[in-house]
């Protein structure tokens, strides 16, 4: 008798498990998925056109390297997706210092690398932490801690940000920003300011408070500008930028072949793994960084206009799950995650154009780099996991 009601209740089990698993799958936000997997899938296409030639012993060295980091990533973004957003309310502080913890075991034994390359150099920043052939960057995961203790810390105070709570989000979000700034990574400080003050806005921080932190963000800007704070490079980059005809030899040199490679696109383009600047490798670190300037030239401006509605797709269903979630947690998630993505593309395809200054910011699921991948696929699991649980808490 106790042997039947056992499994009798092993049965009742299983199928309440079944139905919860096909519940879940249901409501998989399946737009927001397949513009991801097809973003990463032309992010595939793209890098191997950008790098076939560089090792020609190997042309799909980098390829093999991308496809690795993308099928990790849909992992992380099935794992982001699959566990309940709401147990951040109990272990959010926890990601968040394992993240710092990474970040200050980058300073103290990370590898210096270049950008893209994964090959150690003596003047390249340290920012990875090596696991055999394959390198990871903990500064693109610190954009989505300062998210996650956000959400928590406001969600814990009921959304009550008077000047005492805002000092202590000030002091969450400083530490990782301080230590990405070191590395240094002047452009992932950049997006995470971006995303920390979107979360202040969504998080309803009243408006004079608001005006006073960018007040406070110009002063800091001037100040760092004043008092020499950049790097060389740094400062070079933001030069070119304002005056790019006058740095031909370095960040101008990029920009203006980045940009005579979309021009050479056209309407239609030069057509797939064509294109005389790309292939010729005129753009420096094209694969990455300046990806878009050869999806441009390749594909023109009926191609380019393509990915980026794509992405239009993308940024419309994370807002849509940031208007529609049902807690403080999962829409302060979901509206750092469209802060992260927007600014992302924004930035990136910015400064291919020449409408914003060079800092290395990767275009989402399209530029190489595993580490800015797996960062996003998390992203876009924690925004579908918002919306799964919308559905659910019905």
């Amino acid at each position: 008798m106790a042997v039947h009601l056992l499994e009798r209740g092993s049965r009742i089990r299983s199928r309440r498990e079944q139905g919860g698993l096909v519940a879940t799958l249901r409501h998989v936000d399946v737009v927001l998925v397949a513009s991801t997997l097809v973003l990463t899938l032309v992010g595939l296409v793209m890098v191997y056109s950008a790098t076939r030639g560089i090792y020609p012993a190997d042309p799909t060295y980098f390829l093999k390297r991308q496809i690795v980091y993308a099928a990790l990533g849909v992992v992380v973004m099935a794992v982001c997706m699959f566990v309940d957003y709401r147990r951040l309310e109990e272990w959010g502080y926890v990601v968040y210092g394992l993240v710092v913890a990474s970040l200050l075991a980058v300073l103290a034994v990370g590898r210096h690398v270049s950008a893209g390359t994964g090959v150690a150099s003596a003047d390249s920043a340290q920012r990875w932490i090596g696991f055999g052939p394959l390198h990871l960057q903990p500064s693109e995961f610190g954009v989505l801690a300062v998210v996650v203790a956000t959400a928590v810390y406001v969600d814990r105070h009921g959304g009550q940000l008077g000047p005492k709570q805002l000092a202590a989000l000030f002091g969450l979000a400083l530490v990782p920003m301080l230590l990405v700034y070191k590395q240094p990574d002047l452009g992932t400080t950049i997006v995470t300011v971006v995303v920390f003050y979107v979360l202040l806005v969504f998080a309803g921080v009243r408006g004079r408070y608001l005006v006073g932190i960018a007040a406070l963000g110009v002063a800091a800007v001037a100040a760092i500008l004043g008092l020499h704070l950049l790097h060389g490079y740094q400062l070079q980059r933001l030069e070119s930028f304002l005056h790019p005809n006058q740095d031909l030899g370095s960040s101008g040199y990029e920009l203006i072949q980045a940009k005579t490679a979309i021009g050479a696109g056209g309407l239609r383009g030069a057509g797939l793994f064509n294109g005389q600047v790309t292939n010729l490798g005129f753009v420096p670190v094209q694969y990455a960084d300046f990806i878009f300037s050869a999806i441009g030239e390749q594909l023109g401006f009926v191609g380019s206009a393509a990915v980026l509605g794509l992405f239009a797709v993308m940024v419309l269903r994370i807002f849509r799950a940031t208007q529609k979630a049902r807690d403080t947690v999962g829409r302060l998630l979901c509206a750092g995650c469209l802060a992260f993505v927007v600014f992302s593309v924004f930035q990136n395809v910015g400064m291919n154009v020449g409408i914003m200054p060079i800092t290395g910011i990767p275009l989402p699921f399209i530029s190489y780099g595993g580490s800015a991948l797996l960062a996003f696929f998390a992203a876009v699991g924690l925004v579908a996991n918002v919306e799964i649980r919308r559905h659910l808490m019905r």
